[in-house]
């Protein structure tokens, strides 16, 4: 600081503008839309039938007792994309809707047939799990189960896959 003068003025300590530096005239960057899926990957009804066909199987497989289906559900849909063409937020949502829709016909399939016990039954199960005596609870937390079963299968078939990494 040559001349004592100056100090405290502006432009006295050399700091240039306080703001920050003028950027050079650039094109904006174009605006980004979020959305569920960023293209389509065939037609719609291609979709809505092979989410109908697997709610079936597990559907199917859940009358003959095979509990697991919906694992297998979510890592057959978690693999389904090795290479990341399909995101999460859409495999991920699929995979429960249809493990769900599936134990859930399978169970009101079982629920509505005459001479069969199952209300009664879950009724119990839901007393003895120390949940209010419902049906209906009983029947909401095996539904929550296939959706956690989904969950983790995809997962696990994400992590599997290649490319995901």
């Amino acid at each position: 600081m040559a001349d004592p003068r100056r100090l405290g003025r502006r432009g006295s300590y050399r700091l240039g503008r306080m703001g920050a530096p003028t950027a050079s005239r650039t094109s904006r960057p174009a605006v980004h839309y979020p959305t569920w899926t960023p293209r389509r990957r065939g037609p719609v009804s291609l979709w809505v039938l092979a989410g109908a066909a697997g709610s079936v199987i597990v559907a199917a497989g859940a009358l003959a007792g095979w509990w697991f289906l919906p694992f297998l559900a979510g890592l057959g849909t978690g693999l389904a994309a090795p290479d990341g063409r399909v995101r999460l937020r859409a495999t991920l949502p699929a995979a429960v809707a249809v493990a769900v829709a599936g134990w859930g016909a399978a169970l009101a399939w079982l629920a509505l047939r005459d001479g069969l016990p199952e209300v009664t039954v879950a009724r119990s199960i839901a007393t003895l799990a120390g949940l209010p005596a419902s049906a209906a609870v009983a029947i909401a937390v095996t539904l929550v189960v296939a959706a956690l079963q989904a969950a983790v299968g995809v997962w696990l078939g994400r992590a599997l896959a290649p490319g995901h990494g």
